[in-house]
């Protein structure tokens, strides 16, 4: 595959370095804002870096230096979440990607996080990324990913993927993003949540792998179709058959006590939602933000094949998700 040049950017967005001069561990980064929103996106792995509204985070941000710490912001792809021992088969090929969960034996999070990424255009209330995925021995097929971050005074933050297929041989696909989401000041526990989820996916608790699907029970710990308290309610699931508003988009909505909140909308290209408290051993990174996670499939579908996507050569997929709060 020939490489393709990179359209010319149109003035616009601002990118700031380090303060030798020099770009940041993660890349130049850009913002954008309209309103009361503001946005921060670096060109490493085009990751939301932050978003605030009148001034207030509505993201949890990774440290300033430094790698992106636990995928805080990421645009996950060519997979969402894992494929199990990184193995699986497509068309017939058996193939195996590298092991990044290693504790799990897992495949984690796709390819791109880390990968960068080049401005295709700008502005001040948008910008674009793209990058090309080239083949590999285990996903040896050729993707160009366009990633557009906008802001709206009035809707907040939407994020928009588009994969073309510039190889010769269908391929696998899937996408989600990685926000860490804060309702408030307050701590997590103290936040009241709200996910329009029917179905919820089982895992095994040791690999966290699906073994199948069940009704979420009324009035289980895992039923948040009316807002209920997160209180210690440990939460790293997979949930879908989620209902749709009047306007064709689902919601999920995190609210603090006092009066803020934060909330992440996408329609039917993404039929699949995580959501996770943020459980780590370490205290200054425990629950300290909820993680949604808009999925245009499950975890490990690459060899499920639930709802994942079959890219055909030149054809292209998109996906989005909106973050607003107040």
């Amino acid at each position: 595959m020939a490489e393709e040049t990179m359209p010319g950017a149109t003035p616009g967005a601002s990118a700031t370095a380090g303060a030798d001069g020099s770009v940041r561990d993660r890349g130049a980064l850009h913002r954008i804002a309209a309103g009361e929103y503001a946005a921060e996106v670096s060109e490493v792995g085009a990751t939301l870096e932050s978003l605030t509204v009148g001034g207030r985070d509505l993201l949890l941000r990774s440290p300033a230096e430094g790698p992106m710490l636990f995928y805080r912001g990421a645009v996950v792809a060519p997979w969402p979440n894992r494929i199990g021992d990184g193995r699986y088969t497509w068309d017939g090929q058996e193939l195996q990607v590298p092991i990044t969960e290693v504790e799990r034996n897992n495949a984690l999070h796709g390819l791109l996080s880390f990968q960068a990424y080049e401005v295709a255009e700008e502005g001040l209330s948008a910008l674009t990324l793209r990058t090309l995925l080239y083949p590999t021995t285990g996903y040896p097929f050729a993707l160009e990913m366009r990633v557009e971050h906008r802001v709206d005074a009035e809707s907040g933050l939407t994020t928009t993927v588009t994969a073309r297929n510039l190889g010769s041989s269908d391929a696998p696909y899937g996408v989600c993003p990685h926000p860490y989401l804060l309702a408030g000041p307050e701590e997590l526990d103290e936040w009241t949540l709200s996910c329009p989820a029917s179905t919820v996916l089982e895992v095994t608790p040791d690999r966290l792998l699906p073994v199948g699907t069940r009704a979420v029970e009324a009035g289980s710990d895992l039923d948040l179709r009316r807002a209920r308290p997160i209180g210690d309610r440990f939460l790293d699931h997979a949930f879908t058959d989620l209902s749709p508003g009047a306007d064709g988009r689902w919601r999920v909505t995190a609210t603090a006590p006092g009066g803020t909140g934060v909330e992440i909308s996408a329609d039917g290209s993404c039929p699949w939602v995580q959501v996770h408290t943020g459980d780590r051993p370490e205290p200054e990174n425990d629950r300290k933000g909820l993680a949604v996670e808009p999925m245009t499939c499950p975890p490990d579908a690459f060899r499920s094949g639930e709802d994942l996507v079959r890219l055909s050569p030149g054809a292209e997929h998109s996906a989005s998700w909106s973050i607003r709060g107040w």
